[in-house]
């Protein structure tokens, strides 16, 4: 008689998180099954099986069985860029599409409490809220008069409506500094690296984080989080890096989104993979059937290939064989979603008003473009200031709508996955840009694969920046 199926919970609420961990790793040597295993366990012996083949063996893939859910609460959004920096973590804040920032929700940075710039700081803080409690006022006032009730449209949908949009544009007033709340998902294993980053940064704020999350993952992860400590060459890296980089010249931004870098074979490749993936051929088998076929031949597998994924549906793998390389421009606002698509390698400069800023054309239509002018100056003044003294703690008084410098190397399957959320009609007009200037940029050397993206064809990166935007570079003044 076959060994009866069996397929369960092994519950948190019962066992520890390191247990659980635990459990699954002895099952490579014992033929008992989990839950026999798991009852002959506690916390100590849990403790000293992880000390001696997770930390003392290296078999750091058993970490990733156990689990943990963090609750961080009025962290700055400068720092969760930090904490949301790990690829395999799962996360979700407060977005500052959809909810209003009262008028002292920002970080005072420890560096700054012995400083002769502290007050300088709260003031210019205190100026960008009320700022952006202004522009909320005064574009919620000219969305009224400027928006339409829909056909059987209640006005409570009509004012939300209204609201939203309102919210959507005055985002770009708001600092790094503004706290948020993000709830995070990570296993042990991740979860350690992830405080060493935080441990080794040179933000202070981000260094108290990691320690907080350290004693937190103790209370369930004793000995998988015990020696998580700074990353000792790292901050030799940092200093280095920077001294090699400050004498190289800066040039002004020729093109906000560009394609620097792309396979010219990739979309045989990802058709070959294909091919092979379902064929018994070797790969340079597959690849040569493919660059021998006609162009009409492989515009039509490509139709039957992936012309039939879904809406809801995830492109094959084979796709990630094709690989791009962008160098970026956008705004602040628009960078905080796109660090969301972790699958990417994305490297960014740090946040700072050296490349201006985005000037949304709503904020000229609610009559509010020379106070918003008035805030980012004043912006730029306080970064340049706090910037001579500590550059990593000046980033904190810079706004979303100040534009930040991007490097990212993507393969066409997390495109395909990026351009089609993020082009989307709900998805925020600064991001949406990002997308089709991504896309735009693919379908000139990849049209046969990119024409596979379902988006919205009636709009275009340039049709996006003229409906949205009065000016997408306004240099900071800084008189």
């Amino acid at each position: 008689m076959s060994p009866t199926r069996r397929i369960y919970r092994l519950s948190p609420s019962q066992f520890s998180p390191e247990t659980i961990a635990v459990t699954f790793a002895k099952t490579s040597r014992s033929p008992e099954p989990f839950d026999v295993i798991a009852a002959e366990l506690d916390n100590e012996r849990s403790a000293r099986f992880s000390e001696k083949w997770i930390v003392g063996y290296g078999h750091s893939s058993v970490a990733e069985h156990a689990v943990l859910h963090l609750a961080l609460e009025n962290v700055s959004r400068l720092a969760i860029e930090t904490v949301e920096g790990n690829r395999l973590g799962s996360y979700t804040e407060k977005s500052s599409r959809y909810q209003e920032w009262d008028a002292h929700a920002y970080t005072v940075p420890a560096e700054l409490e012995a400083s002769p710039y502290r007050q300088s700081y709260v003031d210019l803080m205190d100026q960008l809220f009320a700022a952006y409690a202004d522009a909320l006022g005064a574009l919620r006032a000219w969305g009224e008069a400027h928006t339409p009730k829909l056909p059987e449209e209640t006005d409570k949908s009509w004012a939300n409506r209204v609201r939203a949009a309102a919210i959507d544009t005055a985002r770009f007033l708001l600092p790094a500094g503004a706290v948020a709340n993000v709830g995070v998902t990570m296993n042990a294993r991740v979860l350690e690296y992830a405080i060493r980053k935080l441990l080794s940064s040179d933000l202070a704020e981000a260094r108290a984080i990691g320690e907080e999350i350290k004693a937190v993952a103790a209370q369930e992860l004793p000995t998988l989080v015990k020696y998580a400590n700074p990353i000792d060459y790292l901050p030799a890296v940092r200093e280095l890096s920077q001294t090699l980089a400050g004498p190289i010249e800066a040039h002004p931004v020729e093109a906000w989104c560009r394609l620097t870098d792309f396979d010219p074979q990739a979309e045989d490749k990802a058709l070959a993979a294909v091919l092979f993936r379902f064929g018994t051929s070797g790969a340079q088998d597959c690849l040569s059937f493919v660059q021998q076929a006609s162009p009409e031949e492989r515009a039509a597998w490509a139709n039957q290939i992936f012309g039939q994924i879904g809406a809801h549906d995830t492109p094959l793998r084979e796709l990630e064989f094709s690989q791009y390389q962008f160098e970026l421009v956008m705004d602040q606002g628009a960078y905080f979603e796109f660090k969301r698509h972790r699958m990417m390698t994305q490297t960014v400069q740090s946040l700072n008003t050296h490349l201006g800023y985005a000037v949304p054309r709503a904020i000229c239509d609610a009559g509010f473009e020379d106070r918003y002018h008035q805030a980012m100056a004043a912006a730029a003044r306080g970064y340049e200031l706090l910037a001579a003294w500590n550059r990593p703690v000046a980033s904190y008084v810079v706004p979303n709508g100040y534009n930040r410098r991007v490097l990212c190397g993507v393969n066409l399957r997390e495109l395909y996955h990026f351009i089609s959320l993020r082009c989307a009609e709900n998805a925020h007009y600064s991001i949406r840009r990002v997308g089709r200037g991504m896309l735009e940029a693919l379908q000139a050397v990849h049209p046969l694969l990119a024409s596979q993206i379902r988006v919205n064809e009636s709009e275009s990166s340039q049709s996006i920046a003229g409906q949205y935007f009065s000016a997408l570079a306004e240099p900071p003044h800084l008189s």
